[in-house]
């Protein structure tokens, strides 16, 4: 995979990605629309188009169970993101563990499956929630 400053992104693609890089959380396709309106960006389509291809590059991942998307921690993503996403406030981390990986990569070999983005969401409480 090319280097990320080398990536070739539209307008569109490109004001996602940096409307996704500066926020603080995950964030849904329409909280970006409304923030993207008035660069252009005037319908979902749009901002769906936009996230697909930032997936297709590595770029951004889905939580599913947020609906929501965020940018890529910089580590390698041939190998399986693991979120944890506490349940009180709202905070997601992305983790990267090669024995984890190497786990996921030999299930689906088992099983004559091919993995495109293996993402997992842990959902709890945060270290700070947990003891508050």
């Amino acid at each position: 995979m090319p280097e990320k400053q080398e990536l070739k992104l539209t307008k569109n693609q490109a004001l996602v990605f940096n409307a996704l890089h500066k926020a603080v959380k995950p964030v849904g396709a329409y909280d970006l629309l409304d923030e993207l309106r008035d660069h252009g960006i005037k319908a979902p389509l749009q901002i769906y188009r936009a996230l697909d291809r930032l997936i297709e590059l590595r770029l951004a991942h889905r939580l599913e169970s947020l609906n929501a998307w965020t940018t890529c921690c910089d580590a390698d993503h041939a190998s399986a993101a693991v979120f944890v996403i506490c349940d009180d406030c709202g905070n997601v981390e992305e983790h990267i563990d090669a024995d984890f990986s190497s786990s996921v990569e030999n299930i689906a070999k088992r099983c004559g499956f091919a993995p495109k983005r293996p993402v997992f969401e842990i959902h709890g409480l945060c270290g700070g929630c947990k003891s508050a």
